[in-house]
């Protein structure tokens, strides 16, 4: 028997271990992408995908042409970049309060309370933020009343939604990078700390020349990871959220939102394929980008 047949017998339990994802990739990531043609044509149901009309980058100019263009686009980065910033600080300072807390009951507790945002649906999600924002009724407007303020009507006033949205987000998803941050916390050498509190250290003076330093790795491969999607928008946040108000559009529309307002109203699968593509290229791109000036200034905390 020859020595790759050997190999290759050694190794059989692992590769069925491997199996699983690699169909899970292959039908979910990879096979689709064949539909990546869609967004290149005038798809014509009764024709099919291969044999509908070619149109070439038609559905690129119509989706760069509207109106709304500049819009959308300033509104899906502005927020992207907002929720990175917002979440990275908001998800460190918790790992670092937690990991400062000596009763591990009361931790799990705390984390049982700030996780439960993100594993409950958006659904559950948007209608708790209406009755904390809505008219008369909402917890906040009855607080303000209460105090003889007048009341604010958030559903038609767009001024107070960049904030709204910024607040849901992190409120939502800084539990969930919190545990990531605080495992990262857990595995640094407690020595180091001993060492510093014997030197004298403070421990601000610990956080600051051991804890951050040493989740530095962490943060930026959580950085680059949301970098990759920052074309993408949560569609529960901006949609459910605002309950698609008309009113709030110029401060809550993303491109996912115009795309599937865009195919409900007039059923344009290939301008919204168009913008799947564009969403993903840019994606891919600005990873690459966020990877090579990484790497340029600390190869060992690049992505690749």
């Amino acid at each position: 028997m020859s020595v790759k047949k050997r190999r290759f017998r050694k190794y059989i339990p692992f590769y069925l271990m491997l199996l699983p994802g690699f169909l899970y990739l292959l039908i979910n990531n990879y096979i689709p992408m064949f539909g990546v043609i869609i967004a290149f044509k005038d798809l014509n149901f009764t024709k099919g995908i291969l044999k509908s009309d070619w149109v070439g980058l038609s559905n690129f100019e119509y989706l760069f042409k509207t109106p709304d263009a500049f819009r959308i686009t300033r509104n899906t980065l502005g927020y992207n970049c907002a929720f990175i910033v917002v979440n990275l600080v908001a998800a460190v300072a918790i790992a670092i309060i937690l990991s400062e807390i000596r009763n591990k009951r009361c931790v799990k507790v705390y984390q049982t309370l700030i996780l439960l945002p993100y594993l409950i649906s958006m659904v559950i999600v948007s209608y708790l933020s209406y009755a904390f924002l809505s008219g008369q009724t909402g917890f906040i407007n009855g607080f303000l009343k209460g105090l003889g303020m007048e009341p604010i009507a958030f559903y038609s006033e767009p001024k107070y939604w960049p904030f709204i949205l910024i607040f849901v987000n992190c409120w939502k998803g800084a539990g969930y990078s919190s545990i990531i941050y605080l495992a990262s916390i857990l595995g640094i050498d407690q020595e180091l700390y001993e060492a510093a509190s014997i030197d004298g250290a403070s421990r601000w003076k610990e956080i600051r020349h051991i804890t951050l330093p040493l989740l530095k790795p962490t943060m930026i491969t959580l950085t680059l990871m949301s970098i990759g999607r920052i074309f993408y928008s949560d569609f529960g946040l901006f949609y459910q959220v605002p309950m698609n108000s008309g009113a709030l559009i110029d401060a809550t529309n993303t491109i996912d939102t115009y795309v599937y307002r865009g195919l409900i109203n007039m059923g344009d699968v290939s301008m919204s394929s168009a913008a799947c593509v564009y969403q993903s290229l840019v994606g891919f791109l600005l990873v690459m980008t966020a990877n090579y000036i990484t790497k340029k200034y600390s190869r060992e905390n690049a992505l690749f």
